[in-house]
Order: structure tokens, then sequence, then C-alpha cells
């Protein structure tokens, strides 16, 4: 896989819209968009996208729980796990 491959200027994306839809829902790769030369936005498939949106969630979510290690925000398993019964019991009441 090179790079290079997936550079392409914006008077490509003109004229090849469809070819490179195709390229970029059958290789997963983005594709950077170049105006004068300089890079000014990325192509990507749907799927791909999704997918990179869902780990950029999880590690905003590690790094949350790692501050509260950090800072001392923690509770003992057996504490969190008896006010989870208790709660699911209140519930079903």
């Amino acid at each position: 896989m090179k790079i290079t491959e997936d550079i392409k200027p914006i008077t490509y994306l003109k004229s090849k819209t469809a070819d490179m839809l195709n390229q970029i829902n059958e290789t997963h790769r983005p594709v950077i968009i170049t105006q004068n030369g300089e890079p000014r936005a990325v192509l990507q498939d749907p799927e791909s996208y999704e997918r990179m949106k869902s780990a950029i969630g999880l590690m905003k979510l590690l790094g949350q729980g790692e501050e509260d290690v950090r800072v001392g925000r923690t509770r003992e398993q057996g504490e969190v796990f008896s006010r989870l019964k208790t709660k699911i019991k209140s519930r079903k009441q």
C-alpha cells in the first residue's frame, strides 16, 4: 500500500468521483484531497468512519477511567455489586 496512491487533487475528485468512491469502499483506505498542493480534506468510507468514531469514544472512556483511578475516584468491587443488587431489587418491587 502506497500512501501516494491515496492522495488526489480536488480536480481528480471532480472528474472521477464515482471511481474514487469505488476505490474507497473497496479498499477501506481513506483518500486525502489536496487543493493547491495542500491537504484539505479526507474522504473515507462510512464503515471505517464509524469504526474510527467508536474507537475514539472508547479511548475517551479509558482516559476518563484512568483519571478516576489517578485521583482516587474508585470503589471496591464488592461495594459496587452490592449497590447494583440493591438497585435491581428496588426496581423489581
